[in-house]
């Protein structure tokens, strides 16, 4: 029974009146903020960081599984309507889906879309659900070397998965791994980067990282275009629904996408740009209209839609049990559980086994809420697209400084908070990607207490960290890590220049 007998165990956590109010508090919230144009799921989750502080963990994180399928959701709309994906992922579903919107056919692009999502979200959490015991078991064994090897691997994949190139996903990096060693040594008790600051003995919350540079840098970037944002928001003409017609069409895209999406989501190199693009060329070639590619085909909407919920699914598998954050969503959560003091991996799952089978379980839920509610919402949601911009960037960055405020009541933080936006508004400038700069402040000291430990048990041996089969291993991976992304996005350039001339 393992795996199910601790879902139910979950079901159990998830479903008391207190924590169904939260997930459904998370949904509504996650898609409210991730319908905005220009805001993709990692920056709302960023933005509704500071909402949980007074939480207890368990209510605070099913409220994030909320938030975390809520922003896919309302990323979707934003696409379909304003032709503004928030992320890389959402670029083919605004593609076609913009084009159908455009045609009359908005409210079957958002059907879909969000049908899609449900069953692709759904089956994502199943296999999670099942590949997550397996992959605490492996972790289990690890030691010292080998978490040191994890993190690596975490800092190559991020690093060369996320942005334009290698070189500057590791200038990312190595900004955050300066930031995360501001504070206090703990081997040695002395201060590092403190410039006598009394307030960053301790060092900087990652949580005023993650908001400065995900919340407020990108919305100072989106702000500073509104000039040359010429998009229009297209109107949704009657219900959500799609013809009987348009279910047929649609439910085989919608398994296809669902699986390449959770598998290469789950790999430590995956992410869910590669598998959209791949299910829209999938789409093109199988689909029995390929006259409407270009012009606003709906499989080229239900396929990329389900893929990229499928791999946001897969995404969580190895945060979960390794610790290990694949996506710039991740690296956000990643910043959730340490404001708790938890740190995700096998142990978490053995020590505090409620609330990682509450969250899994409260996936399942905020799903279904997702399909019940945003159908027949779709219309107030279009209306949250129609706020004049600088009232809504305005108020989030108020938003963002009430919320780090709050964290210590510190005017520190807030100009900590504003600086960090700065650098985060020019990393967007010239197209140097944030995540990798996030997990660098956040794994940047785990790395290096697990280094140092290793070395203190091999007697100072540095080759213990290629001698040990699992570290070796890992460490191989890190490197094939650094290689095969760019050569992989360079085919998949190629492919996205053919399915754009044809």
């Amino acid at each position: 029974m393992g795996a199910l007998g601790d879902l139910l165990q979950g079901f159990q956590v998830a479903l008391t009146p207190e924590n169904l109010m939260w997930a459904l508090v998370g949904v509504l919230l996650g898609t409210a903020v991730g319908v905005l144009p220009g805001i993709g799921p990692a920056l709302t989750v960023a933005l509704l960081l500071p909402v949980t502080y007074s939480l207890e963990p368990i209510s605070a994180f099913i409220m994030f599984a909320g938030i975390y399928y809520g922003g896919m959701y309302g990323g979707s709309t934003t696409s379909i309507l304003l032709n503004t994906p928030g992320e890389s992922a959402s670029i083919v579903t605004a593609l076609e889906g913009n084009l159908m919107a455009k045609r009359g056919r908005g409210s079957a692009a958002l059907a879909t879309a969000a049908v899609g999502s449900f069953v692709a979200g759904t089956i994502g959490t199943l296999g999670l659900t099942f590949l997550a015991p397996v992959m605490v078991e492996v972790g289990l064994k690890f030691g010292p070397a080998e978490y040191f090897a994890l993190v690596v691997l975490a800092f190559t994949t991020i690093t060369t998965v996320l942005g334009a190139s290698v070189s500057r996903g590791l200038l990312s990096l190595f900004l955050g791994l300066a930031i995360g060693l501001i504070g206090i040594d703990t081997l040695s008790g002395q201060s590092r980067f403190t410039f006598n600051i009394p307030e960053l003995q301790n060092g900087i919350d990652v949580v005023t990282v993650a908001v400065g540079l995900f919340a407020v840098g990108e919305t100072l970037w989106v702000a500073s275009r509104l000039r040359t944002d010429t998009d229009r928001i297209i109107p949704v003409k009657g219900s959500v629904g799609m013809t009987k017609e348009e279910w047929k069409r649609s439910w085989k895209p919608w398994l296809r996408g669902t699986a390449l999406g959770f598998p290469i989501g789950s790999l430590p190199a995956g992410g869910a740009e590669i598998p959209t693009f791949l299910s829209y060329a999938f789409e093109k070639r199988l689909s029995k209209h390929p006259e409407e590619f270009g012009h606003g085909a709906i499989e080229g909407v239900a396929g990329p839609e389900a893929a990229n919920n499928a791999s946001a699914a897969g995404v969580l598998a190895p945060l979960l049990t390794l610790g290990l954050p694949t996506s710039a969503t991740a690296a956000v959560l990643l910043v959730a559980f340490q404001r708790y003091g938890l740190d995700p991996g096998p142990t978490l799952f053995r020590q505090d086994p409620d609330l990682i089978w509450g969250l899994i379980a409260s996936l399942y839920i905020g799903n279904a809420m997702l399909l019940v509610l945003n159908l027949p919402l779709a219309g107030v949601w279009v209306r949250l697209l129609a706020i004049p911009r600088p009232m809504l960037y305005g108020g989030i960055l108020v938003l963002a400084g009430l919320g780090t405020y709050g964290l210590n009541n510190s005017l520190v933080d807030l100009v900590v908070l504003y600086l960090l936006g700065g650098l985060g508004f020019a990393m967007r400038r010239f197209d140097i990607p944030v995540a990798p700069a996030v997990v660098g402040v956040i794994l940047g000291p785990i790395a290096e207490q697990h280094f140092r430990r290793a070395l203190q048990i091999a007697q100072g041996d540095y080759s213990t960290f290629v001698t040990r089969p699992i570290s070796g291993t890992i460490l191989f991976l890190a490197a094939i890590a650094v290689v095969a992304p760019p050569l992989i996005r360079a085919q998949l350039n190629g492919r996205k220049r053919r399915v754009m001339a044809t």
